[in-house]
């Protein structure tokens, strides 16, 4: 019985923080438990377990006497958010020198090769999820299974900025730095990787704000996906 529970707690955290990740609640909107709760036939219990999941790892917050609210788009989080991005990747470039194998290096490199930017018809989320996917790889380079569990979390509080900034015009740049990063790698050259990525995420206040305002348009002009709000 206890494993069912924890299925459930498990299935309702991920469907909240998709939404809370792609801001199908809106920003700084309380969430109206019973019709979450109705919405994915689920009981109040599993439900407040998964939220305070989610509140612990910055996907909401709550508020005594209030409830539970969807976080707000901040840009000065979210670039607090980008430089522990590129603190954790840059830590992880000189264990990725030491333990990562020519095999394991070339794989990532057969990555970015059969994810070229040529290739026609990808959306802006198969753009954004190529991205994050070969970061991971990256940092699974060092086998620091930490490292890798701290940048899922930062990654997912940053995606929507990040998918609001992407498109097909910039994806060619975005590749031919992330084949510098591991060409320098496979040369066991950590200064030259470091020197590449961290020019890469560098993310810059201003740009971050006018991403965010392009995004905060997006959020109130599609149409309503939840029925979660008071």
């Amino acid at each position: 019985m206890g494993e069912e529970t924890d299925s459930v707690v498990d299935r309702v955290y991920e469907a909240v923080k998709r939404m809370a990740v792609a801001y199908d609640l809106k920003p700084d909107e309380r969430l109206n438990e019973g019709r979450l709760a109705a919405r994915l036939g689920v009981s109040r219990t599993p439900l407040r377990e998964a939220l305070n999941r989610l509140t612990t790892e910055g996907f909401l917050r709550f508020v005594p006497g209030q409830g539970f609210f969807c976080r707000a788009l901040d840009p000065r989080e979210v670039f607090e958010l980008y430089e522990l991005r590129k603190a954790i990747e840059v830590a992880a470039i000189p264990l990725a020198v030491e333990r990562a194998t020519d095999a394991e290096i070339g794989s990532l490199a057969g990555f970015l090769a059969e994810t070229s930017p040529e290739r026609p018809g990808r959306t802006t989320a198969d753009l954004t999820d190529l991205d994050e996917t070969f970061h991971h790889r990256l940092i699974g380079l060092a086998k620091n299974a930490e490292m890798l569990r701290v940048l899922e979390n930062v990654d997912a509080r940053i995606r929507f900025v990040r998918w609001t900034a992407m498109n097909v015009d910039a994806r060619a740049k975005t590749q031919a730095e992330h084949r510098a990063v591991v060409e320098a790698i496979a040369r066991r050259d950590p200064a030259a990787a470091i020197a590449v990525l961290e020019h890469h995420i560098d993310g810059r206040l201003d740009r971050i704000t006018a991403a965010i305002r392009e995004g905060l348009a997006q959020i109130y002009l599609q149409p309503r996906r939840d029925e979660s709000s008071r």
